[in-house]
């Protein structure tokens, strides 16, 4: 085998919706190029890219995963990712990592949401990409329809490539760079069928658009085109070539990953149309934390750029790509963010979960490394000249749960397990509330966290039960009142005597406001600091609920005091009882967290999630036109934190997986009465219970 250098290197992104068959494409690559002897089957649980046991169990894809082979001297670095948003962060992960991208979407199923979101993240990362449009062996799969979608949706850069037609009994595939006419043997190999009327007829029905399509790539095939001339078979692989690098074009094949129809096709579209990692010229990297373009040099100093973190039971796998240089085996390398050190001991590529050790891979290739101690998923390791890479943006996970261990004794193990799945998955979010007291996990979706919950069952043997968090109410008062406080104890010896006269009301500051206006020494002054501590003491539960008291004025105006018997504890408590009985008179009120709310929908729906937000007490401060997302609208709206809780099932139902939203505390306001009396009842039926 030729040596591999960054020119005969292709790192491609599968992409698409759920159930489309990205793994299914990549098994069938794999099969074509001789790597495997079967093809294994996604509801088998048997290809080479679903080998987590969780893909295995649930039958689709959860996690990245890579393999890579070789084609025409040309070495394919494949990233398989899920179809479905629960595990966006995956997703995200192998388009970083790739330099283009093949999107499938379903002949049957047609324009999906996972379709329209792999497009947007692509559109992004300024990838170029093709479209495959798989499962055309379905009998109700319809070319003319997806297509007709797709050029709806994407405009006139969407390209017909591959035409399938039901021809003599057979499926045949009509390629409209040279007009020619296929079908596919079992083995994915393609014989040539004379072209007839029938066929020649889908040439002429879809010839115009992919002339109108590859005149885009250059002046002289515009002119061709407007002057009615014919484009030869060799103007138009070129202008698929260059168009698909450039990004002006995007075509559209056809075919059946599990019959191998069409696959070798896309395989000769990757090795011939596909760009190299040095196509763009320049990756994007952070100093003094602003963006700025750094040329990629194939023969500079090494840096990687790690992707994705494995963790198993064998420990860390960093998945890494070369941004320039040639890395090669005992490099030691410079962490940008940690400034640690870490030696690249051994390499290895991926092909599945089966690892080869190789002695050096070049600029641009994929690999991984085992046991970095100081290394975590969007560092930069570097040897020479420093360097940091811009990393990967991912989202902030906002579906809550509380999670706490099904056998006592297992609190250890359930913080162990999630720290080792928080390296592995950056959207996650893990925290000890102690406001709640509760640990709280975040995930993408109710999925997403079930994923994590059956992880800890199987790879760390604990067993956890999730719940719906606790809000943290606050307490507070609006009414101002006079009140005495007096504590008296005789026991025999020096007893306990503290007198406080205390004005509460409602204070500017969110904590304690305490003064002092005694006149004449009635309460010394050394006592006054304990007064504070005791009210402060008491400000950690509410009268109402038990909330923490916020926004309190206390004044202390008089008092009395016995020069034997009087002492700290004394006046603290003494505070503390002015509190209790201060403070139900003083008209309290419960608050809670609200916050901003910023979603973004298709415009059709906008009427949809404003109604809904209506029933969750929600206020719709405006809307604008999302810049990032065409045809999308961002509804900004303030809301309870309460009623956010289901929030991202019920938008993702409502809105069929394409809402997007944020929300961020800014506030606390007064709960309405109806609710806080549900909120006390509730808190008054937890006490009883502890």
């Amino acid at each position: 085998m030729a040596e591999i250098n960054t020119k005969s290197l292709r790192n491609v992104c599968l992409l698409g919706h759920g159930g489309s068959g990205k793994t299914s494409l990549a098994e069938a690559m794999l099969f074509c190029c001789g790597d495997i002897d079967r093809m294994g089957k996604v509801t088998d649980g048997n290809t080479v890219m679903d080998f987590d046991p969780e893909e295995t169990a649930r039958h689709y894809s959860i996690s990245l995963a890579t393999a890579n082979f070789i084609h025409h001297s040309i070495k394919i670095n494949l990233l398989d990712t899920p179809g479905y948003p629960d595990f966006v962060g995956e997703e995200l992960e192998g388009i970083r990592a790739a330099d283009a991208a093949v999107i499938m979407v379903d002949g049957k199923g047609g324009l999906e949401v996972g379709t329209e979101l792999a497009w947007e993240y692509v559109e992004r990362q300024k990838l170029p990409r093709v479209f495959f449009m798989n499962k055309c062996d379905d009998p109700e799969a319809s070319y003319d329809r997806v297509f007709a979608q797709l050029k709806e949706k994407y405009g006139a850069k969407i390209c017909p490539a591959m035409v399938p037609v039901d021809h003599a009994g057979k499926k045949t595939f009509v390629g409209l760079a040279e007009c020619k006419a296929y079908v596919f043997d079992e083995k994915g190999s393609r014989t040539e069928v004379p072209m007839d009327d029938e066929l020649n007829a889908v040439v002429e029905q879809y010839k115009d658009q992919f002339n109108e399509a590859i005149a885009g790539t250059s002046e002289e095939l515009m002119m061709k085109y407007f002057d009615g001339e014919e484009i030869t078979p060799e103007e138009a692989a070129n202008a698929l070539h260059d168009g698909i690098i450039a990004g002006d074009i995007v075509p559209v094949y056809s075919g059946s990953a599990t019959k191998l129809w069409g696959v070798r096709t896309v395989m000769r579209a990757i090795t011939d149309s596909f760009p190299r990692m040095t196509a763009k010229k320049n990756e994007t990297v952070i100093v003094d934390g602003k963006e700025e373009a750094y040329e990629i040099k194939v023969d500079g100093d090494v840096s990687l750029f790690v992707f994705k973190t494995v963790v198993d039971q064998f420990g860390k796998m960093s998945l890494f790509k070369v941004m320039s240089g040639t890395l090669t085996k005992d490099t030691v390398l410079t962490n940008s963010r940690t400034g640690s050190q870490e030696k690249a001991a051994h390499i290895y590529t991926l092909k599945g979960k089966k690892q080869t050790e190789v002695d050096s891979l070049c600029c641009g290739d994929i690999g991984m490394i085992q046991k970095l101690v100081d290394t975590a998923t969007n560092d930069t390791l570097y040897a020479g000249k420093a360097v940091t890479y811009k990393g990967t943006e991912f989202p902030e996970p906002y579906m809550r749960k509380a999670v706490s261990a099904e056998a006592k004794g297992d609190e250890d193990k359930i913080s162990t397990g999630i720290s080792r799945l928080l390296d592995e998955d950056p959207t996650l979010l893990y925290e000890n509330n102690s406001e709640t007291k509760q640990l709280v996990l975040a995930g993408i979706s109710d999925i997403h966290l079930d994923v994590v919950k059956s992880k800890l069952k199987n790879r760390y043997g604990t067993k956890v039960v999730f719940s719906e968090p606790r809000i943290a109410y606050r307490e507070t008062i609006k009414k101002s009142v006079q009140v005495q406080g007096k504590h008296k104890k005789q026991s025999g010896g020096s007893g306990q005597y503290g007198d406080v006269r205390i004005t509460f009301s409602h204070g500017e500051e969110e904590g304690l406001t305490f003064t002092q206006s005694v006149v004449g020494g009635t309460v010394p002054k050394n006592f006054y600091p304990a007064v504070e501590k005791g009210l402060l003491e008491a400000m950690q539960k509410g009268v109402l609920a038990g909330y923490p008291v916020v926004n309190l004025a206390a004044d202390l105006y008089d008092g009395s005091y016995h020069p034997v018997d009087s002492n700290e504890i004394s006046f603290k408590l003494a505070a503390k009882l002015a509190y209790k009985q201060g403070l139900p008179q003083a008209n309290p009120v419960l608050l809670e967290p609200v916050g901003e709310l910023k979603v973004s929908v298709p415009e059709s729906m906008v009427g949809d999630v404003m109604g809904d937000l209506n029933k969750r007490r929600g206020r719709v401060m405006g809307m604008n036109p999302d810049e990032k997302r065409k045809g999308y609208t961002i509804v900004e709206a303030e809301a309870p934190s309460a009623e956010m809780t289901d929030y991202t099932i019920v938008l993702r139902a409502m809105t069929q997986g394409r809402g997007q939203y944020s929300f961020k505390f800014v506030r606390y306001e007064e709960v309405p009465g109806n609710e806080a009396q549900k909120i006390i009842a509730a808190a008054k039926i937890e006490d009883d219970e502890d």
